[in-house]
């Protein structure tokens, strides 16, 4: 069950297996179905999840109905609703499982014991903080400057398989784009192919 993360930990930081078997004393191994929710909006965030098998999406619903997805995440990958699991307010977000998903559930007092224990995973929380925070700013950037078969592209890219994976218009939502927009950009690219 902890395949996944000891290899992302592994990839940012060296840790001995002493270090790699306590850090499994500290998640909570989750299993949820498709459709099933880690987190509904207006909950607080107890958990930051590692995603060891499957796929979930966090997404918020606008005064006017209308679902804006906001992440992906898949094998390797960790989602939360990091201001909520950080100061305790309320989430705008829904966390929802696409697939049938197996999950590494971190809670804040366990997250801060292991960082006190293993110095490293402080260092390797940083590092996914991070790239988080540098593909926040790629996101915005492509939502400002590219093309709809831009974002599409660089979709596949940053999330290898997932057109195949998830519904298209959850991403057209993802992608700022409305279903009919996705369709004829796939068209374009399949045309050029």
């Amino acid at each position: 069950m902890f395949q996944q993360l000891f290899k992302s930990i592994q990839e940012k930081v060296i840790v001995t297996q002493e270090e790699m078997e306590l850090c499994k004393t500290f998640f909570i191994p989750k299993k949820l179905r498709k459709k099933q929710t880690l987190l509904q909006e207006g909950d607080i965030c107890i958990y930051n999840a590692f995603i060891e098998k499957g796929i979930l999406r966090s997404f918020y619903i606008d005064e006017k109905g209308n679902e804006h997805l906001v992440q992906f995440a898949i094998e390797g990958w960790w989602i939360t609703d990091l201001s909520s699991f950080l100061t305790n307010s309320h989430s705008i977000y829904t966390i929802e499982a696409l697939e049938d998903s197996e999950l590494l559930l971190l809670t804040t007092a366990a997250r801060e014991a292991l960082m006190d224990q293993i110095p490293m995973f402080e260092r390797y929380q940083r590092l996914l903080l991070q790239n988080a925070y540098i593909a926040n700013q790629a996101r915005i950037n492509s939502a400002l400057t590219e093309t709809a078969e831009e974002k599409y592209i660089n979709l596949g890219n940053a999330y290898p398989g997932i057109v195949k994976r998830v519904p298209q218009h959850m991403i057209a939502s993802y992608l700022g784009l409305t279903p009919e927009t996705l369709s004829r950009v796939r068209k374009q690219i399949s045309n050029k192919s």
